[in-house]
């Protein structure tokens, strides 16, 4: 299992659509969606073709194990499979409750600025991969690449980063060998 943080609109939602699409055959994936309210990405993730259940936590900003077993109990997902947890949108909560995933992966986006992993150091430091999203955009925003990875760097200096973006696929494949690593390892 791996508990996907992040900001809201950063792209956790078409990153998990493009992956499921991708390694459709290949890997079989269960979702547990969890925002405040909507069944809205739970039902693009299914359309995309995973099991996928949605967990709506009304004024909570994050998921919290117990969800998780209720989520686990009614996917009920096959042996083998990776269950991707899309965590309620939010840079602080998250960090600090252990879901009994096998990592935390953060997604930031390039419009939300280089200096996040500095501003919220517990959500970059809690986690094993920060995928820099949306790398598509970078020619149109006044973004730092450098800059950021630095400030993750700064928080958390074994954090690997993996640049990436769903829309035109660039980076992906990199995305899948990590995926492939830490489903064989022991340790991320």
């Amino acid at each position: 299992m791996l508990n996907l943080v992040s900001s809201p609109g950063s792209g956790k939602t078409s990153l998990l659509e493009r992956t499921i699409r991708d390694l459709k055959g290949h890997l079989s994936i269960a979702v547990i969606e969890g925002d405040q309210a909507t069944a809205n990405d739970g039902e693009r993730i299914a359309a995309a073709g995973a099991q996928a259940i949605q967990v709506n936590t009304g004024t909570g900003c994050h998921l919290e194990a117990d969800m998780i077993q209720r989520g686990l109990d009614e996917l009920k997902p096959k042996p083998g499979s990776v269950v991707m947890v899309e965590n309620v949108g939010n840079l602080v909560c998250p960090a600090l409750f252990d879901l009994g995933e096998r990592a935390k992966v953060a997604i930031l986006s390039v419009t939300e600025g280089e200096d996040k992993p500095e501003k919220y150091p517990h959500m970059f430091r809690a986690s094993s991969l920060l995928l820099l999203n949306k790398v598509d955009l970078l020619p149109h925003l006044d973004f730092n690449v450098a800059k950021a990875i630095a400030s993750a760097r700064n928080v958390n200096p074994d954090v690997e980063i993996i640049q990436v973006s769903a829309k035109t696929g660039a980076g992906m494949d990199e995305w899948y060998a990590w995926l492939s690593r830490a489903l064989t390892s022991v340790n991320v």
